[in-house]
């Protein structure tokens, strides 16, 4: 990590906080009916989908809700108490109950394939806009988070879409229509029945706002035990290197306590809700059986219409206990759909603006630019600098002094608070992003590969590069020899990111990658940091030939590797204090004289 990004990143330790409650101090839960409103509009593009579930949850609540009353006329013609066919009865009652088994199971698949395009979509949603948000937001949230929000959030909204919403649906339509036949059948057994539906509704709305507090605490400690984690493989080395495994392990049992704390709870006020829900349906039963008796003996019902309340009691508790259940994993879902909502609401970079115009020269000019990551820390004061067409400038400087700011900002990954940076009198705020990073090329310290081929990871900076445009670029870069070294030379697999490779392997793939894209503009941070001092001195030979005749800016800590520069330019809490070649900074005997005789002396700066 560059001297500026380990500034950018101290200015946000805020004191008494510790990381993990920093990955999350700005985020806060959204409105539920609003959220509910957002996922509603996911259903809207599936209309085909929906209109046949509904189909199949409308002929199953018809099928559930007649089987009772086909069961209650075969009892009353065994009891004798009206005449019939008993058989032909029978038969009807089979076929209704095959018929909602069926209803069941094509309900099942499609509310499943229903799931799986809704939760497809928001996937390509939310990762379309993680592409495309501004390098700001990803420095101050934590990976694993943003992440978790990408997998476990998306993935509660999927079940709850498969499972949750048909029972959600199918009990409702149940509930109604049981209600209305009982109320034909013998409305005052209906009205005491109908008694513990007000018991139900107290209970679920109490042990609710429950479950859905700690729903939401569950989500956001399970994105960050996923951030702890995400450190800890990435930077395992590290980790090893410095015996911190006692540390993270103690870092990692905190969030996941607090993990299992949320975890539990949320799941027993969601477990709750189950037998609270039987409890009341089995007083509900003691009514029926109590005054259907009395009914009965009085001449108002018969036996089979008893039978008939106990099924449709039955049938009335249970869609109401799985309501109560799938509130918890409504709740858990709206959890995950805020945190997911959250990052599409986010506001992604602004793609537009001018194209950078075609033309042989690229001077680039910084004007009085200030600049800071956060706002009482000043990063960049009142930078001003000429780098001409064609030349090479080199920046130096201590740790934190703002060159790979200048960098960030010269590439649009940060704005400038004030002040103007022009592209051959372009303003660089006028030039859209594509255009602009499509004409330069960088090569940055930390070196990223992708798991793919070789071939593929060369031509990442122009897809349409031809076979001897790769080649030309890896025998520039001094990687040819390397790369036929491999099991499959350019067809080799780079695993992990190209773990499979050394750094300074991959240094040089990276530094091969920016020559295969023939910018106007090149920028190396610290690119020949990670490779020995041979290799250094081969790709500085090659990089003459590719700096000549175009702009280059160069940051190095290595001040052997610029003494060739045409302007280097001495940093120091953002404000440029020396600048001119080699011999002349030299002479001068300040700040430049004092930096390259500590590093001649074999300190480092």
């Amino acid at each position: 990590m560059s001297g500026d990004r380990e500034q950018k990143l101290a200015q946000k330790n805020i004191p008494g906080m510790n990381r993990y409650e920093r990955f999350n101090q700005v985020e806060h839960a959204q409105n539920a009916g609003v959220t509910g409103k957002r996922i509603a509009r996911y259903f809207a593009h599936e209309k085909v989908l929906v209109i046949f579930m509904l189909i199949m949850v409308i002929f199953g609540t018809l099928c559930s809700v007649l089987a009772p009353s086909i069961q209650s006329k075969a009892i009353d013609i065994i009891a004798g108490t009206i005449s019939g066919n008993f058989m032909e009865t029978l038969v009807k009652m089979l076929a209704v109950y095959l018929l909602y088994s069926v209803s069941q199971l094509l309900q099942g698949l499609i509310s499943a394939n229903l799931s799986q395009r809704i939760v497809k979509q928001m996937r390509r949603e939310l990762f379309g806009k993680i592409v495309d948000l501004p390098i700001r937001y990803l420095d101050t949230h934590s990976h694993g988070d943003v992440m978790s929000r990408m997998t476990n959030d998306i993935e509660n909204v999927s079940t709850t879409v498969s499972q949750s919403l048909p029972s959600l649906f199918s009990g409702v339509l149940t509930i109604l229509g049981t209600v209305a036949i009982m109320l034909w059948y013998c409305w005052q057994l209906a009205l005491l029945s109908c008694v513990t539906v007000l018991l139900t509704f107290l209970a679920t709305k109490i042990l609710s706002k429950k479950v859905r507090k700690f729903s939401r605490q569950k989500q956001m400690y399970l994105g960050k035990l996923n951030g702890t984690v995400e450190e800890m493989v990435s930077g395992y080395r590290t980790v090893v290197a410095y015996n911190h495994q006692d540390i993270i392990i103690d870092e990692f049992c905190q969030v996941s306590d607090s993990l299992t704390k949320a975890g539990i709870r949320t799941d027993i006020f969601s477990g709750v809700m189950g037998p609270v829900m039987n409890c009341i349906g089995n007083i509900g039963f003691v009514i029926i059986a109590a005054f259907g008796g009395y009914f009965s003996v009085h001449g108002l019902i018969s036996v089979g219409v008893i039978s008939a309340f106990i099924v449709y009691a039955k049938q009335f508790s249970r869609p109401i206990n799985e309501i109560a259940q799938v509130y918890g994993q409504l709740q858990t879902a709206i959890a995950g759909a805020e945190r997911v909502f959250m990052v599409l609401d986010e506001a992604g970079e602004d793609m537009s603006g001018e194209p950078l115009m075609e033309d042989s020269r690229a001077d680039v000019m910084f004007c009085n630019v200030n600049f800071a990551y956060e706002k009482s820390h000043p990063v960049i004061r009142n930078f001003t600098l000429t780098v001409p067409s064609g030349k090479k400038v080199a920046l130096v400087g201590a740790t934190g002094s703002g060159k790979t700011t200048i960098v960030n900002l010269l590439m649009r990954f940060y704005e400038t608070e004030s002040g103007d940076i022009f592209i051959n009198q372009q303003n660089l705020m006028g030039i859209s992003r594509a255009s602009l990073r499509k004409n330069v090329a960088i090569v940055l310290q930390d070196t990223v590969l992708f798991s793919d081929t070789v071939r593929n990871n060369l031509k990442y900076a122009d897809e349409n590069a031809s076979e001897e445009m790769l080649k030309r670029a890896v025998e520039m870069s001094r990687c040819k020899e390397m790369i036929e070294l491999l099991p499959n030379g350019y067809d080799t697999m780079l695993t992990g990111s190209g773990e499979n490779l050394s750094q300074g392997q991959r240094q040089l793939l990276a530094i091969a990658r920016a020559f295969v894209a023939d910018p106007r503009i090149l920028i190396l941070d610290e690119a020949t940091s990670n490779v020995d001092t041979r290799t250094e001195k081969a790709i500085q030979a090659a990089m003459q030939l590719v700096m000549k005749n175009r702009t280059s800016i160069v940051i190095a800590h290595r001040l052997s590797t610029i003494r060739d520069a045409d302007i280097i330019v001495v940093m120091d809490h953002g404000q440029i204090v020396e600048s001119g070649n080699h011999e002349m900074l030299l002479s001068k005997k300040g700040r430049y004289y004092e930096l390259y005789m500590t590093q001649y002396a074999g300190f480092s700066t």
